[in-house]
């Protein structure tokens, strides 16, 4: 998605941090990597715990989403996963998923949000690892893109970027 906005949308302002594994800290960074964005022109993406985030952060901010395969219920998911584990962009490096970080997701999850904006959820009913159902039952308000098959990755997400760039309008 970066080398596509660099190439074909130079104008869009892309950020994609590297999110600090305590959830409080990820939502701080990303409230104060966006607090003066212009909210007419900004949107977000995300997948997975990022897609529980970007949701969060849309409804916090008012602006549309994109959500591939997004987490619903992350602190019931990611409790069995408290430990050391492999970073999924460099194998190298590693996190320590903390107790508390469960506590962390618990407080976002039940924070009531100020606005429904618009979202487009991509949700493969082959992913592996999060339940298609409660993804569809939650972002059921917004426009939603049911894949048949597919996995937690998005393998073929080359395949769906005409219809993320016209949600984006981009296209």
């Amino acid at each position: 998605m970066a080398r596509l906005m660099q190439a074909q949308h130079p104008e869009v302002s892309w950020w994609c941090p590297q999110l600090p594994a305590s959830p409080a800290q990820a939502i701080d960074l990303l409230l104060q990597g966006t607090a003066a964005w212009p909210r007419e022109q900004m949107a977000v993406i995300g997948s997975s715990l990022g897609g529980f985030y970007a949701a969060w952060l849309s409804a916090h901010w008012g602006v549309p989403a994109v959500l591939i395969n997004p987490a619903v219920h992350p602190s019931r998911d990611l409790a069995r996963y408290i430990g050391e584990h492999p970073v999924w962009q460099d194998p190298a490096q590693s996190i320590f998923f903390e107790p508390a970080f469960v506590q962390e997701l618990q407080e976002l999850e039940s924070l009531p949000l100020p606005a429904r904006p618009a979202t487009l959820a991509l949700i493969a009913k082959g992913d592996e690892v999060l339940d298609w159902r409660e993804m569809l039952a939650r972002h059921q308000a917004g426009q939603v893109r049911l894949i048949e098959g597919g996995d937690h990755a998005l393998s073929d997400f080359d395949e769906h970027l005409p219809q993320i760039l016209e949600f984006l309008r981009l296209a």
